[in-house]
């Protein structure tokens, strides 16, 4: 990006966001629309009624972040738009907007990968990890462990095979009752509960010690409470407490044997789930023992946002990495 303002948008998901960043890395604006009250009928995203609220906030989502940063069209100088991974449907609308927008401008876009993204969201921070680090990006969508060389070098270490760990909270809570998002639901529960009360199992997969597995996970808590029957309240916090706690176990454990292996100081802990404190209690005990740092974004940089999308964008545009009026939207992500 040679001059003016860099342009953010992101629809991966159920966030519509857009943010406007400067040449030199400053957030000029952040705004994210969120879709949670749409989707809680049905315990999880609706992918059509998510691609269809992002086309009808997608266009407000814009001007009100360019005038939160005081910009105007005539101000942008490229366009950042996440590609993928995502909901197809939902990356279409942004891609299409973001495509659209820079033809007009006569302007560069370029595509972003979401989860490189998170994992590059403590950059938005004033405290900021050294390369290289071990980032566990733990969402509704992602389970996965990387090695983060530099900005535009990442390997994939692991990766769930089945339920993203903020899937399983969802699936789990819903089980019981509680509202969606299931996150903040069964974390608010699990304060009053006994993580101890029941032992679910922890899938440590030894024949590939940095992937994860939280389906056996689920699957044990719903067997569990249909045996148990009717539930009273503090049984539904002891299953919370303990459920949270044997997915805790896992991503604790094998982000520890993944900055083993990796050799690294630091550990960047990102993505939706990153926002649950039990979690980063833990991870905070496992990098003091291991004497190594932690590095977690503040918690609106963790979940969906533009912010990240930009500085990844940023990054991108000063290696001449642009993407072709022809770039499509992908579901996942190869590495």
């Amino acid at each position: 990006m040679e001059k003016g303002l860099l342009l953010a948008i992101e629809t991966s998901c159920d966030e519509t966001a857009a943010a406007v960043m400067g040449a030199a890395g400053e957030l000029l604006s952040d705004v994210v629309h969120s879709q949670v009250e749409d989707h809680r009928p049905y315990g999880g995203v609706v992918p059509e009624i998510a691609s269809r609220r992002h086309l009808e906030a997608v266009c407000p989502v814009v001007e009100a972040a360019l005038d939160q940063a005081g910009a105007t069209l005539g101000d942008i100088g490229a366009v950042a738009v996440t590609q993928g991974p995502g909901l197809v449907g939902a990356l279409v609308v942004g891609l299409s907007f973001a495509k659209a927008l820079a033809s007009a401008l006569s302007v560069p876009v370029t595509g972003v990968n979401h989860v490189h993204a998170h994992m590059l969201a403590p950059f938005l921070e004033e405290r900021h990890p050294p390369f290289p680090y071990v980032a566990l990006v733990a969402s509704g969508g992602h389970t996965s462990l990387y090695l983060v060389k530099g900005f535009l070098d990442v390997e994939l270490l692991g990766q769930t095979r089945d339920d993203a760990a903020g899937e399983a909270f969802d699936k789990v809570a819903k089980v019981l009752g509680l509202p969606y998002p299931g996150g903040p639901s069964i974390a608010s529960a699990a304060q009053d509960g006994d993580p101890g009360a029941i032992r679910f199992p922890r899938a440590m997969l030894p024949g590939t010690p940095f992937d994860f597995s939280f389906s056996g996970l689920k699957t044990a808590v719903i067997t569990w409470v249909k045996r148990r029957g009717t539930l009273d309240e503090q049984d539904v916090a002891d299953v919370c407490a303990s459920f949270q706690e044997a997915v805790v176990d896992v991503l604790m454990e094998k982000t520890r044997r993944a900055a083993r292996a990796a050799q690294v100081g630091a550990v960047v802990l990102c993505g939706g789930v990153a926002a649950n404190r039990r979690l980063v209690a833990r991870m905070e005990e496992m990098v003091h023992d291991e004497s190594m740092e932690l590095y977690v974004p503040r918690p609106r940089f963790c979940t969906d946002n533009a912010a990240m999308v930009a500085f990844l964008g940023l990054c991108q545009l000063r290696s001449g990495i642009a993407m072709g009026w022809d770039g499509d939207a992908y579901s996942r992500a190869v590495w």
